[in-house]
Order: C-alpha cells, then structure tokens, then sequence
C-alpha cells in the first residue's frame, strides 16, 4: 500500500496516539502544536514534529497544506483554536479533514464548516469499553450503523477442534468470520477448513441480536 502523507494538529492524548499509531502504520506524519515540549516529545516517533501556532494563517501556509493527504486537528478544548484551524485548513486546500469536538454544540460547527468527519475520542472508546463489558465474550466492537456489528470475541469453548464447515457458523447463528486471529499473527478471510483453537480470537460480523445469542 502506498504511503500516505498526513498532519496531526494538537498533541495531546489523543493527538500524540493518533500521530504516533499512523507512522506505526507506515504513513508519513508532521506533527504540530505550539507547545515545544510536546513536540520534543512526540519527534522521534514521526517523520517530522514542527512548533508553529496554527491560529496564524501567514505560518500555516508555510506547511503547504494542500500537498498532503488529510489532517486532524485533535484541539479539543479550545473551540475557537479548533474552528479556526479548521477554516484555514479548508481554505488552503486540504482534502480531507477530521477534527476532534468537545461537544454536540462544537462538532455541529465543524461540520457546517466542512470538517469531513467529526470525533469524540473519549466519548466513543467509553461506549465501546460499556458494550464489550456488557457482552460476555467480547474483547472489542464496532458498531456499524444501526444492525451491524464488527466484534472481536473469544472462541467459545464448544467451537474449539472444530472446523468452520462442520460448525456451519453463517447457517447456524447468521453472523461470518473476518479473521482468526491466532499467536501474533491474523488469518484473514479463512479457509471452511480451517480448525479452530480454544485460544484463538474471532472477528465477526452479524447482527446485534445474532452476536448476543451466540454469546449466550
């Protein structure tokens, strides 16, 4: 896959993650904020970490925007900060836009803005923690609108030995597997022969009900 280029503005928490987990990924990351000490911090695990006050248009278009792939802007409690940036990342051509909001209020600016996608970094990762607690079994989940769920779940013990096509998983309890992840490694897209192992993960996709009956 071809390396992508991209900015993370803010680095905080979630920013210093954010910028941090796409490099991991191959990509190629500046990182900035305004803070020295949080880009000392943060250079020696992205291609580049920049001190600059983003609020300055003259200094932002120093960056030349538009070359890249995407930037968020991960300035969550300084609205203004953040609304800010945001106009001048999209008055300076950048294509694609994610910024992180504090609140409904915030996150409805952004997107009249044009933010391409609005998150709620601790909001979110809260009620996908509450679901995997809820559900016995689940390590993690991902809703995918109102039905469909992507969640990663401990093989049940009954399923163990057993091969997918003997277990006849889609017929039986109407959900498929995506993976298997097994020792370090994922086994993508397997084989109807594959046998499964009691220490093995699945990632499954089906329908909230269909996970929830087969979890219990």
């Amino acid at each position: 896959m071809k390396s992508k280029s991209f900015l993370v503005f803010g680095l905080g928490r979630f920013g210093s993650s954010l910028a941090r987990s796409l490099c991991e990924q191959g990509q190629q990351v500046m990182a900035i904020d305004s803070n020295e000490e949080n880009v000392q911090d943060i250079a020696p695990y992205v291609t580049e970490a920049v001190q600059l006050d983003a609020t300055d248009e003259v200094a932002l278009a120093t960056l030349d925007v538009s070359s890249f792939d995407g930037a968020a802007v991960s300035i969550g409690q300084n609205v203004r900060d953040s609304v800010l940036i945001c106009v001048l990342l999209k008055e300076m051509g950048i294509p694609y836009l994610i910024a992180k909001a504090n609140d409904e209020l915030h996150a409805k600016v952004l997107r009249k803005i044009g933010v391409d996608r609005v998150v709620f970094p601790e909001r979110d990762m809260g009620e996908r923690v509450a679901r995997s607690m809820i559900t016995s079994g689940v390590v993690d989940l991902m809703q995918l609108g109102d039905d469909f769920q992507i969640v990663e779940i401990r093989t049940p013990a009954k399923w163990a030995g057993n091969t997918l096509v003997g277990l006849n998983i889609r017929r039986k309890y109407g959900i498929s597997i995506l993976a298997v992840h097994r020792g370090s490694g994922y086994l993508v897209s397997p084989s109807a022969d594959l046998q499964l192992e009691a220490d093995d993960t699945l990632l499954v996709l089906g329908k909230e009900d269909d996970i929830e009956d087969l979890n219990e």
